[in-house]
C-alpha cells in the first residue's frame, strides 16, 4: 500500500477583499484544496489584511454592491484550515489590530 502524499500550500493574500476577484477566488481555491485533504495555510499581507476585518459593509448602499464573503473565513477551521498568518506591519500601517479581525490568527 502506497503512502498518501499530502502537499503543503501557503496562499498569500495581498489584495483588498473587494474591487477585484482575487480575494474571493483565493478563498475558493483554499476551500477546494482543503476539501482534498491538503495542508493549507494562508498569509495576509499588504491590503490583504482587510480581508479579515470585522464588520465589512458590502451592501448596495455602501457603493460596493457585492456579497460579503468575509464570514467564510470563520468556516475555514471546519475544513482543517487553521494556520492563518497576518503581517503585523501591514496591519499597523492600515490602523488595524488583531481585535479588528473576524477570525482567529496563528
Amino acid at each position: 500500500m502506497e503512502d498518501e502524499v499530502i502537499k503543503k500550500f501557503l496562499y498569500v493574500n495581498r489584495k483588498a477583499p473587494y474591487g477585484t476577484v482575487y480575494a474571493l477566488e483565493s478563498l475558493e481555491v483554499v476551500l477546494i484544496g482543503a476539501a482534498f485533504d491538503q495542508d493549507v495555510s494562508l498569509a495576509f499581507i499588504d491590503d490583504g489584511v482587510y480581508q479579515l476585518k470585522k464588520g465589512q459593509q458590502t451592501s448596495v448602499s455602501s457603493g460596493i454592491g457585492m456579497k460579503d464573503f468575509s464570514k467564510t473565513y470563520r468556516a475555514l477551521e471546519g475544513y482543517d484550515v487553521e494556520k492563518l498568518y497576518v503581517d503585523k506591519k501591514s496591519m499597523e500601517e492600515r490602523g488595524l489590530t488583531v481585535d479588528d479581525c473576524a477570525t482567529r490568527l496563528a
